[in-house]
């Protein structure tokens, strides 16, 4: 047999170690003499099959996600067109065990619309800059990951728990955020980032809504029903979380304090709620009559008129309730509290009170329901409203006639009415068709 020749004992000085800089210093894996490391997508999806086996109710979700190559990304994130970006390192590193759980921790995002209540937690909190969109982040990631794992998913390195911030499980995002601040028990989760979809900022690697592979509305939609039923058609199988947001899915929440703040203000704007003229701004056809000087179209403030139900069938609670509403329907109107009156009712009307303060308003009854009675009080009243708000639990008849004006009805939540008791034949009339109905609570 042939020996195999030696190997030289000095290499030529011409040639460079391929894993150095050519002065014996590890290269950057950013050199450009690099190649770019290629997304294993068999990997990546054979992670999602995984998931889809261990949450069959997901599987519609899973498969409705568009993967996008990005290098951008530090793990793997979404936005809210349903596009899940990945990078191509972190799917090389990660076993896929763990890709699995983060398919599903990133999948729960979208079906849990952690973007649009992102957003609407940061106006109405008046909550600004990139700080506050990570402690939202972090935030939606502790209320998926209290119920995500286990069962067949592995929880992935570095998943948040609610615990690790001295947090209760089983909260749900907005409450987080009301326990908890950042700071230096906050600083090793600045790498965080799962994406718009996660809070709903937009970052330099979202391909927007005009970009290729997205969802339209009605299509994420459909999705986020079909989990639902998914869910809802097998109880007992899915977490608890999981099974309470199917059922807000199926039953929706109305966001009734924006409903009503909604419906007086289109109650106000609409003809009826009184126009005047005024010198104070001339009109634009006064540049046609040299010399003469004509008054504009001025839409005075509405004047809103509140009935409030003090019938026994409402609670002490219901009426704190109410006294709550008149403050929003103030801010509705401007906040101009001269131009809200209220007038508690129940067989017969009370005496009708400017807003000052909406707790130091009186409200007495405690006897039956007419709220007819109120209606007619309040349209006597001067200057004659231009929107008549009722809150009531609808045990009440209502008038024969439409006001003439706008007409807003606040309904109390009922479970078992009080009536179906004493009396199984009686049923109250329904609102009349000319009022504006809003479900509040």
């Amino acid at each position: 047999m042939n020996e195999p020749m030696n190997e030289p004992m000095n290499e030529p000085m011409n040639e460079k170690d391929p894993s150095t800089n050519g002065e014996g210093l590890p290269m950057s894996r950013e050199s450009p003499s690099t190649t770019p490391q290629s997304l294993d997508l068999d990997k990546l999806f054979a992670a999602r099959l995984l998931a889809a086996r261990a949450r069959p109710y997901l599987a519609t979700a899973l498969f409705a996600l568009h993967t996008v190559e990005s290098r951008q990304v530090p793990t793997m994130a979404v936005d809210s067109h349903w596009r899940c970006y990945v990078s191509p390192a972190f799917v090389a590193r990660t076993p896929v065990e763990e890709l699995a759980g983060v398919w599903v921790h990133e999948v729960s995002h979208l079906l849990r619309d952690h973007h649009g209540r992102s957003d609407r937690f940061a106006r109405q909190q008046g909550l600004t800059g990139p700080g506050e969109r990570l402690r939202m982040n972090i935030a939606a990631d502790c209320e998926i990951n209290d119920d995500a794992f286990g069962h067949g998913l592995v929880r992935p390195e570095g998943a948040l728990l609610p615990g690790e911030l001295g947090l209760p499980e089983g909260e749900v995002m907005e409450e987080y955020l009301r326990r908890f601040r950042l700071g230096a028990h906050t600083q090793h989760l600045a790498w965080l980032d799962c994406g718009s979809g996660a809070d709903g900022l937009a970052r330099p690697w979202d391909l927007g809504p005009d970009g290729a592979h997205g969802l339209s509305a009605q299509e994420r939609d459909a999705v986020r029903f079909r989990v639902a039923q998914g869910i809802t058609g097998r109880p007992g199988t899915a977490p608890e979380g999981w099974r309470r947001w199917a059922e807000e899915a199926f039953h929706p929440p109305q966001p009734w304090r924006d409903l009503l703040g909604a419906a007086v203000r289109s109650a106000a704007s609409g003809s009826g709620a009184g126009e005047d003229y005024s010198y104070g701004r001339p009109a634009r056809r006064s540049a046609g009559l040299p010399g003469v000087v004509l008054p504009s179209l001025r839409r005075r403030p509405p004047r809103v008129a509140v009935i409030i139900d003090t019938s026994a069938s409402v609670s002490d609670a219901e009426l704190g309730g109410a006294l709550l509403e008149v403050a929003a329907i103030a801010r509705a109107v401007g906040g101009r509290r001269d131009l809200v009156s209220v007038l508690s009712c129940d067989a017969a009307a009370g005496t009708v009170y400017p807003l000052c303060r909406a707790e130091g308003i009186p409200l007495v009854g405690g006897g039956g329901t007419d709220l007819r009675s109120g209606f007619a009080r309040a349209l006597r009243s001067r200057p004659r409203p231009d929107v008549v708000v009722a809150l009531t639990d609808g045990q009440t008849p209502w008038p024969s006639a439409k006001p003439p004006c706008r007409t807003v009805v606040g309904l109390f939540p009922r479970g078992v009415p009080s009536w179906a008791e004493d009396d199984p034949d009686y049923e109250p009339d329904e609102p009349p068709a000319w009022a504006q109905v809003v479900a509040i609570g």
